[in-house]
């Protein structure tokens, strides 16, 4: 029998149904979930519907960290829903701005061998420890804390590895940004990133965690590090050695790819505007004027990340043009870069201090002005993800931010008059608990306030025999969820109000739809590759599905909106003949016959405006497409539990 990669092993570990082979639809069961207050809300009201009085898994948390700002009452009533559903349902729940939920799920949560489900896309992140980390949509999460499995297909798996070790001023961030220009943004689809080499022994684990959290943009399913005395240390040094445990790969171990990157060769990277797959050296891209550089993020917001930048601005100052700010990715981050001087040296050098939280990642604050160009360290540049529209994100690593910041214009750090610094990671990080809000011990019928902001969920009807009406919108490849439901400071508060979100859908590619959709009553979107790309919101099918979209007609589909279109009744079908998109325009009348929908089966679109019949096929498995047929995942649980 051949040997195991630790995917392999960590999928093992939890296996409920299905064998492991490449393609297979396969169930895992789910040991932990984590959701935040943008996708929490819709997530925990999907338990609710379901009718269970506490959750099944072992440890399920809800953190308030996106939706800070409290401009009017939807935020803050959002958080008081979540610290009253939680506290009955059995789920931990973080008091607001107490850390990024990545990073803080890292320090106090995250246990090699075990499942973690996340309703963000970033959740991944926990592979840093060696833990089987993925992320998904809201009603996934639903359906793990009512003890239901995770389905997907079982990925190839990449081997990466790596060898040498970074040298000064180029950090993990790079080595990422390496392979996202290697692969591109769709190139990980349906895989999972392993690292392995000997260079991983020069990586500590939240460096490992950040190369593990930009995974997620070149849609792997998952990635993940072995748990070896380096990850020890750092569950050390957070009070839980008891919960480590070593995890490796098998020697004879066999793997689909194999990806090498020498780390003593990377240099500093950067993610042009508008992909974060659009990666060149810095020094290709030095010279440009910049208006703003945001620290922090969930890719890059430890303690480490937070000393190298105060290393690089010491008895410096930020340029006179540009904007700065930091966001820490906890409170023990913050705690222990106070402790160490370094909050005063970076206020001292002109850095705006935020609160710890997600922040002008997804556009909830400190957004660049008209035109302006950001610096970011954190893991998306998308268009208009920023808040602002016109505005150009580039993503770096924090070194690059910092000496960006000191001269205006994009720098490589090398290229300045630098001392060399390395990072010493605390035998003992400071533990702070003290804004956990635990659960009450059983369950109760205290009343859950609900601000009029949160909206039950829509009735979705089952899939009639015959789907017709327009093509409501014809679109182009890497279509993100950003495209599709937009971020932004505006945005996020309305995401669990999807009549009021559905008004916003495809704002930042046609404003148009969201009037000419609700019109139509019924239609249809044709996309190119990877439709779906990006976060884990499932609000980018279903605000399309209460407007009439019935199907999606695409050359290929991201992982996780592939699921949520299931999640939400939404048929997604594959163009046989990529070339056929061409057949197909905004305004034209469709039809496809639905009796039978079954696996494997081709199907045809007939064009009535063009007079053609264009052939499709779905990606999905029997279970799947009759979970669509009675219009998604709550009614075929509801169906099946009566």
């Amino acid at each position: 029998m051949m040997g195991l990669t630790v995917a392999e092993k960590l999928i093992a570990a939890s296996l409920v149904d299905g064998e492991m082979k490449k393609g297979n639809r396969i169930g895992i069961h789910i040991s932990q979930t984590l959701t935040h207050d943008v996708t929490g809300v819709m997530a925990y009201l999907e338990f609710e519907a379901i009718g269970l009085k506490r959750i099944k898994t072992d440890l399920s948390v809800s953190y308030i960290d996106h939706n800070i700002l409290q401009a009017d009452y939807k935020n803050p009533d959002d958080h008081r829903f979540l610290m009253d559903i939680t506290s009955k349902f059995g789920i931990l729940c973080t008091k607001p701005a107490s850390g990024i939920c990545h990073q803080l799920h890292l320090e106090r949560f995250a246990k090699p061998g075990k499942s973690l489900l996340g309703s963000d896309s970033h959740t991944v992140n926990a592979g840093g420890v060696g833990m089987l980390a993925i992320g998904a949509g809201g009603l996934d999460i639903a359906m793990s804390m009512a003890g239901e499995p995770f389905y997907f297909k079982m990925p190839e798996i990449i081997k990466v590895v790596l060898a040498g070790e970074l040298p000064p001023f180029v950090s993990a961030k790079n080595v990422i940004l390496e392979i996202l220009r290697r692969i591109s943004v769709k190139g990980g689809l349906n895989t999972i990133l392993e690292y392995t080499g000997p260079g991983i022994k020069s990586l500590n684990v939240t460096e490992r965690a950040t190369i593990c959290n930009m995974g997620a943009e070149v849609g792997a399913t998952t990635s993940v590090f072995p748990s070896d005395e380096i990850t020890r240390y750092w569950f050390k040094a957070q009070g839980r050695e008891h919960e480590w445990k070593p995890i490796s790969a098998d020697d004879d171990a066999v793997y689909d790819k194999v990806i090498e990157i020498n780390l003593s060769e990377l240099e500093p990277l950067i993610a042009l505007p508008h992909q974060p797959d659009n990666v060149v050296p810095v020094r290709e891209a030095a010279g440009i004027d910049i208006d703003q550089v945001m620290f922090g993020g969930c890719t890059n917001s430890s303690l480490q990340d937070v000393m190298s930048i105060a290393h690089i601005l010491k008895g410096k100052h930020v340029h006179g043009n540009v904007d700065t700010a930091l966001y820490c990715g906890s409170r023990q981050v913050m705690l222990e870069a106070i402790r160490r001087g370094v909050i005063d040296n970076l206020v001292c050098s002109g850095v705006r201090i935020m609160e710890m939280f997600c922040g002008a990642c997804n556009g909830m604050g400190f957004a660049p002005p008209t035109h302006g160009k950001s610096l970011r360290t954190g893991p998306r540049n998308f268009i208009g993800r920023c808040g602002t529209e016109c505005a150009s994100v580039y993503l770096v690593s924090p070194e690059v931010a910092a000496a960006s910041a000191i001269t205006g214009k994009i720098t490589d750090p090398r290229d300045l008059d630098l001392s060399i610094w390395k990072y010493d990671m605390p035998t003992k990080f400071i533990i702070d608990e003290s804004m956990f809000l635990r659960p009450k011990e059983s369950f109760d019928d205290t009343p859950i306030r609900r601000g009029p902001n949160i909206k039950p969920l829509p009735e979705i009807e089952a899939v009639p025999d015959q789907l017709t009406g327009k093509t409501l919108i014809k679109v182009g490849d890497d279509i993100t969820t950003d495209h599709i439901v937009p971020a932004g400071a505006h945005f996020l508060p309305i995401r669990c109000n999807i009549p009021e979100i559905s008004k916003f859908v495809f704002k930042v590619v046609d404003e148009s739809f969201p009037e000419r959709a609700k019109e139509a009553g019924s239609g249809f979107i044709v996309a190119g590759h990877n439709y779906g790309q990006g976060s884990s919101r499932e609000q980018a099918a279903l605000a399309p599905r209460y407007l009439g979209v019935r199907a999606v007609i695409a050359k290929s589909f991201a992982r996780i909106h592939l699921a949520n279109l299931v999640n939400f009744g939404l048929i997604p079908f594959i163009l046989i003949n990529e070339d056929d998109i061409d057949l197909f325009d905004q305004g034209d009348s469709l039809s496809i016959d639905t009796t039978s929908l079954k696996q494997g089966a081709q199907y045809f679109v007939h064009n009535h405006t063009k007079d053609v019949k264009v052939a499709v096929e779905t990606p999905l498995s029997q279970d799947e497409l009759d979970i669509i047929r009675v219009g998604g995942r709550l009614n075929w649980i509801k169906l099946r539990n009566n």
